[in-house]
């Protein structure tokens, strides 16, 4: 007799780092579910509301045509070069700082930028990260729902294989973190983060040059995967 498999249940942080949005925009999804079709609540986790992960994603992926796929960015040169408010109207948001929050609250969705320039002084050093007109068209062409993608089951691309044994100084990324904290995707590892939950880890050990993206020793790493967590690996 092979016992049944139990679903997957994602609260609203979860969901909302696999699609690129925010919790906020999740939970007025839910509370327009009358005219939408949003999925119902599963469970309750506290006062977090969870969802089939299975039903939402397939959710997601057959979703009516929205405002911004039917958007037609405006005619410019590909190799032009867009700061992340001039990225966001052009990409057809309407909040200037989307693509900020993008690059912020959900590692891996949205691409690194092509130049980031570092200005500003020695005693406040700033960067401005840029990205070219072609990097967003096919950012455009290929992010979920869109495409050849719409109406197509996504699943996370698998993780690596990353040595538990290896140098305890070397910076790992999102990616390898996640494989080696035992996540089953850089999403889940990134909600878990951003909730509070890999407290070891809130602070990066570096940040890379090219797109401020975070990194943390094996050692950290391997410290916060020996430290008990109140909710299970997802």
């Amino acid at each position: 007799m092979t016992s049944r498999r139990e679903p997957h249940l994602a609260d609203a942080a979860e969901i909302a780092a696999e699609q690129g949005l925010t919790p906020a925009r999740i939970s007025g999804l839910y509370n327009n579910r009358a005219e939408n079709g949003f999925p119902d609540i599963a469970g309750m986790r506290g006062r977090a509301r969870l969802w089939d992960h299975a039903t939402v994603s397939d959710w997601f992926a057959n979703r009516p045509p929205a405002r911004l796929r039917g958007h037609t960015p405006p005619a410019r040169d590909p190799q032009d070069l867009l700061n992340a408010a001039e990225a966001s109207r052009f990409l057809g948001y309407k909040n200037s700082n989307q693509v900020s929050t993008f690059v912020r609250d959900h590692p891996g969705y949205f691409p690194d930028p092509d130049v980031v320039e570092e200005l500003g002084t020695a005693e406040n050093p700033y960067r401005r990260k840029l990205w070219r007109v072609q990097t967003l068209l096919d950012w455009m062409a290929t992010r979920p729902g869109r495409g050849k993608h719409a109406g197509a089951k996504r699943t996370a691309p698998e993780l690596p294989d990353v040595p538990a044994d290896g140098d305890p100084d070397e910076l790992l990324g999102a990616t390898q973190a996640a494989a080696l904290l035992g996540f089953k995707s850089v999403n889940s590892f990134a909600s878990s983060l951003s909730q509070g939950n890999l407290p070891l880890l809130e602070t990066p050990d570096a940040l890379t040059e090219k797109g401020g993206r975070r990194r943390w020793t094996r050692r950290r790493i391997l410290e916060q995967a020996a430290q008990p967590r109140g909710r299970n690996r997802q």
